[in-house]
């Protein structure tokens, strides 16, 4: 009989956890000496080892430097972290990571532009009430996912990527006003890469096609362009061509009501300035 797909998963987070383990033990080291000279807490290195915890790719950097292992680690953790999406997102977070060429309209920020603290905060409910000591490893692994999704920002070469926000995204801040500080600056920065261009629909555009939900066109490096559309409550890929084709002429109607680059990058200023502390 196969192996059920959940269990393929969980043996990729196992086979990370062994790996860590046989390095740890290869090195001579106790979890609490590995602990020290790292400066991870004990019992999160006893839960990645045994894969009761998904770290940030950071941590794997951290220790594939630590014992010598080149990206060993790194190659171990893209490979767990697939456990963590939904069936639903798979075949599109599949073709999100080898896309040549990105677009996207969000009424909000999208993962693929949000700080760590922000990240944690939309996933845990916007007032935290929502996170209980139940569910808060759940938003963690979470937060890793959506962190180590934005490794394509900084590939070689990295896709080109435009983003379209609508204004109400930059309007509507988090309970942390440092939190959202943070997040206006890093979307400033994240303008700044030559690969991103970040625009800004005002709401002085009016209503238009797109306003009901998010949208992403993805084109490979062959092949002919599909269309992710996300509302409240679904997700739904798109490859045919005549929809495909109508979300684009959407997108350009969008683009074309919306702020220029620099433009958009003097609007989130002057946002952080009307909420300087």
């Amino acid at each position: 009989m196969d192996e059920h797909p959940l269990d393929e998963r969980r043996s990729r987070r196992a086979e990370l956890g062994g790996t860590l383990r046989i390095l740890r033990e290869k090195a001579g080291k106790s979890l609490g000496q590995l602990a020290e000279e790292t400066s991870y807490d004990k019992s999160y290195l006893y839960r990645l080892e045994k894969g009761e915890r998904l770290s940030k790719r950071a941590v794997m950097e951290d220790l594939d430097r630590y014992h010598g292992t080149g990206d060993l680690l790194v190659r171990l953790w893209r490979d767990a972290r697939q456990e963590v999406i939904k069936d639903k997102y798979k075949d599109f977070m599949e073709l999100e990571s080898t896309a040549r060429v990105m677009w996207l309209f969000q009424l909000r920020v999208p993962g693929l532009l949000q700080t760590e603290a922000y990240a944690r905060t939309v996933l845990s409910g916007s007032s935290g009430a929502q996170t209980t000591a139940g569910n808060s490893e759940a938003v963690e692994e979470q937060v890793a996912l959506r962190l180590g999704r934005q490794e394509l920002l900084h590939r070689r070469p990295a896709p080109s990527i435009r983003v379209i926000l609508d204004e109400g995204a930059l309007r509507r801040p988090v309970p942390d006003m440092m939190v959202w500080r943070g997040q206006l600056s890093h979307l400033v920065d994240t303008a700044a890469l030559p690969s991103v261009a970040l625009q800004v629909l005002p709401y002085t555009a009016g209503v238009h096609d797109l306003m009901d939900s998010h949208l992403w066109l993805l084109w490979q490096r062959i092949g002919d362009p599909v269309a992710y559309v996300e509302g409240n409550g679904f997700g739904e890929l798109i490859d045919d061509p005549d929809k495909v084709h109508s979300f684009r002429l959407s997108y350009d109607l969008v683009r074309d009501a919306a702020l220029t680059p620099v433009e958009s990058v003097a609007f989130i200023k002057s946002l952080l300035e009307e909420r300087r502390p």
